[in-house]
């Protein structure tokens, strides 16, 4: 799965602190207005990429979990898990300099082709105020459930 300016690569160990470097990124507005010492942000981001890495291995196993590279540049994850029923995306992040560009909506675009050839709906979990909501509405996904600040949105073609 790749488009003219993105290519996917397998997660590999030494992925790690950029992968904690694109959670805490997207973490940013929120620490930003915690008051809290730059020391305790990074401790309490790290503690929370930890469970949050933790509990994507042990939920879904055997989903595909990728790096977005722009031209050989790490820049992003995709953590997808291909059900029987459906296409999950468990996780999508880009690095904020990466963002607002289309290279989500183009990511986003090639999973939603692929699970209509497969002839499968595609479920996220997004934040109620993620600012990709809007991305995810116009890409046709709609609010299916609800799970604490999460909606579960679901695009069937």
């Amino acid at each position: 799965m790749s488009n003219p300016r993105t290519t996917l690569r397998p997660v590999k160990p030494d992925d790690l602190d950029f992968l904690r470097e694109v959670y805490a990124s997207t973490r940013e507005e929120e620490m930003s207005i915690s008051g809290w010492p730059a020391e305790q942000v990074k401790t309490f981001l790290d503690q929370q990429f930890h469970f949050q890495d933790t509990y994507y291995k042990q939920e879904f196993p055997d989903a595909q979990y990728s790096i977005v590279e722009l031209e050989g540049k790490s820049i992003g994850r995709l953590y997808l898990d291909r059900r029987e029923e459906e296409h999950r995306i468990i996780d999508i992040a880009l690095l904020p300099e990466y963002r607002g560009k289309g290279l989500g909506g183009a990511l986003m675009k090639e999973i939603l082709d692929e699970a209509d050839r497969a002839g499968k709906p595609v479920g996220i979990h997004v934040e109620r105020n993620n600012p990709a909501m809007h991305l995810y509405q116009r890409l046709g996904f709609v609010k299916t459930g609800e799970h604490g600040l999460y909606y579960l949105m679901v695009w069937n073609g």
